[in-house]
């Protein structure tokens, strides 16, 4: 007989310790997060997360855990949890009720705050559990989704064997796309889970990464790369023009925009075959910015101001931190470059 899904059992993976310490040679690494991968699941990587699925096709039941890239936190933990679970849980999975959250933790630097809540999922009863970690001006999350209590332990053992790192950092900020002056010249990268009506209304998720070069010669560049789990195809979107600075305010002043549809390469997250080339209407605006350093990952980030949200940046981001902003992150290993077709 198929089990139950108990809220009480999930709430004992969210008991789970999450500390900081030294990673041991088994584990694998993600962004700021070393653990132990559930044996036997399925492993998918994107630019935003890497996912573990399990399919027991027998009772029909199923488990998918997924760790999300580290975003700059809103302030403090409590901020960031309930920020993250609008975007990663009321979103895209409606809950019926409020999340019931475990007691939260501090260590090293970093504190865990974790809910779970119940779900409808094709008719059938679903959980969701959400853990969130804040530190050093970062958020990382790991959504935990399953509509068997089979799985409750699995998703104990993997937060059981978090580790969070501390993130490295030079001491000063050094670079010449990471100083404190008003230029704006370098490139800068943002990334979010994909929250279109879409996604949301079929309970998938994905990311959509974006990222402005601007030019010294008053000239820049704009891509969009998303990705959706469920399409057979990646979505890129190009764009060039020329912007001016005046005072606190660069005014964006697009020539070209289009927006590509490739195949995926294998079926992954890779440049297949361009299919189509729309066209899309350009959007002139005039952007408020700052920059602004974040003292815990000794970086200087570029925040955009606007009256609205914007075709081109999306919902804003900057949460009660920065209103009616984007944050847009320095080129790092944690804001990587957005992979071109060749």
């Amino acid at each position: 007989m198929k089990k139950r899904l108990s809220l009480s059992l999930c709430l004992i993976a969210l008991a789970a310790v999450i500390v900081p310490g030294d990673v041991c040679a088994q584990k694998q690494t993600y962004d700021l997060v070393t653990y132990t991968a559930p044996a036997g699941w399925q492993k998918e990587e994107t630019a935003n997360a890497t996912s573990y699925t399990a399919v027991n096709k027998n009772n029909n039941t199923w488990c998918r855990i997924n760790m999300v890239k580290s975003t700059v936190s809103k302030g403090n933990i409590t901020q960031d949890f309930d920020s993250e679970w609008q975007e990663m849980v009321v979103k895209s999975y409606q809950p019926a009720q409020a999340p019931k959250p475990a007691t939260a933790k501090e260590a090293k630097g970093w504190k865990t705050k974790a809910g779970a809540a119940s779900f409808a999922f094709n008719g059938a009863n679903a959980m969701v559990i959400l853990t969130t970690m804040t530190g050093y001006d970062r958020c990382v999350s790991i959504v935990a989704t399953t509509n068997s209590q089979d799985y409750i332990k699995n998703i104990d053992d993997l937060l059981s064997s978090v580790e969070m790192l501390t993130p490295k950092t030079n001491g000063v900020p050094a670079s010449a796309n990471n100083t404190g002056d008003v230029s704006i010249q370098g490139t800068w990268c943002n990334s979010a889970s994909d929250q279109s009506a879409w996604s949301v209304n079929n309970g998938i998720n994905g990311y959509i990464a974006r990222q402005y070069t601007f030019n010294s010669n008053g000239t820049y560049t704009f891509y969009i790369r998303t990705f959706q789990y469920v399409s057979n195809q990646l979505l890129l979107t190009k764009e060039n023009g020329t912007y001016q600075v005046t005072g606190n305010n660069i005014s964006i002043s697009p020539k070209k925009s289009t927006i590509e549809a490739w195949t995926k390469k294998n079926g992954v997250d890779d440049w297949g075959k361009l299919v189509s080339t729309q066209t899309k209407t350009l959007e002139k605006k005039v952007y408020q910015f700052t920059k602004h350093y974040f003292s815990g990952i000794k970086e200087w980030d570029l925040v955009l101001q606007a009256d609205k949200p914007t075709q081109r940046d999306g919902p804003f981001n900057g949460g009660t931190a920065f209103n009616n902003a984007w944050i847009y992150s320095p080129v790092s290993a944690s804001h990587p470059l957005i992979k071109l077709p060749d």
